[in-house]
């Protein structure tokens, strides 16, 4: 089993990324760490030079949370994937056999996540695995 989190550097996915590790070596479980990397658009060479550069930025902004997890002797998983951030959540999660998904919140009123189809607001309503939605603390907001 393991423990999936969806991770992008913002102030909510960083303060998730602290409660995954926390979670992760209470439960002796590996952390995967997801990046959502959906290039917008038709196919073609914009389409490919833009999903280069959404995965080169995807590696990038995991390299940070390795080495947090890492840091914590927590062992990690990188996975940069084409698809939307909730469904690439959903894969790897059933992929990896996640005991749970783990994801920040922007500190958004439920109303304007479900109006505008927030990630955590897709995961609670559509994940078979339990999820964690880790709210940004007071100041962030």
């Amino acid at each position: 089993m393991s423990l999936v989190l969806g991770y992008d550097e913002s102030p909510g996915a960083v303060r998730a990324l602290h409660v995954a590790i926390e979670l992760a070596a209470a439960l002796h479980e590996p952390l995967v760490l997801v990046y959502g990397a959906a290039a917008p658009g038709a196919l073609g060479e914009e389409y490919r030079t833009h999903l280069e550069a959404l995965h080169e930025a995807g590696r990038t902004v995991l390299d940070h949370a390795v080495g947090v997890a890492e840091g914590a002797g927590v062992p990690t998983t990188v996975e940069v994937l084409d698809e939307k951030p909730a469904q690439a959540l959903l894969d790897a999660a059933l992929r990896h056999g996640a005991r749970f998904i783990v994801v920040g919140s922007w500190g958004e009123s439920p109303v304007r996540g479900a109006l505008l189809g927030s990630t955590p607001h897709k995961l609670l309503h559509l994940s078979p695995v339990p999820v964690i939605c880790v709210p940004m603390d007071e100041g962030e907001q």
